[in-house]
């Protein structure tokens, strides 16, 4: 997770929403991103995304399954799509979101048995950290007048 947090550092550096994302395969890892949807404009560059792409080219598979995703905020509905397609079976997250999670707040999508794939979920790693990040970040963003 604190790989996660220094590309969460990395996106607050360019002025992106904080959130870090890190896959690691045989305790290697094989993917890190963080949130690039300014930067890109692209509204699908969520750092988890960003990472599964970089694992799946990594693996040369779009299964990832022997992965575990690490990522400083509860994946968003798409994201947590994403989890079930790529077949990841661990995701561990710091921040609750409960605006947008799709993991455990608003939805549980990677433990809905009506899906093909279930995850392991380990909520609330590094989470007050994590979440501190995202709260100075929104705080400055709105003293500035931003959206």
């Amino acid at each position: 997770m604190r790989l996660a947090l220094r590309e969460a550092e990395q996106a607050l550096a360019e002025n992106e929403v904080p959130i870090g994302a890190v896959i690691v395969y045989q305790q290697r890892v094989i993917a890190s991103a963080h949130n690039q949807r300014e930067q890109l404009q692209d509204p699908t560059a969520h750092a988890e995304i960003i990472a599964i792409t970089q694992a799946a080219a990594s693996r040369t598979s779009w299964r990832l399954d022997d992965c575990t995703l690490y990522v400083t905020l509860e994946p968003c509905a798409m994201c947590a799509g994403a989890i079930v397609l790529a077949r990841i079976p661990r995701v561990v997250y710091g921040a609750t979101d409960p605006k947008a999670g799709a993991v455990q707040s608003l939805y549980q999508l990677l433990s809905d048995p009506r899906l093909n794939h279930r995850a392991q979920v380990v909520p609330g790693v590094c989470g007050p950290e994590c979440g501190q990040l995202l709260s100075n970040f929104f705080q400055a963003q709105r003293r500035l007048g931003k959206k």
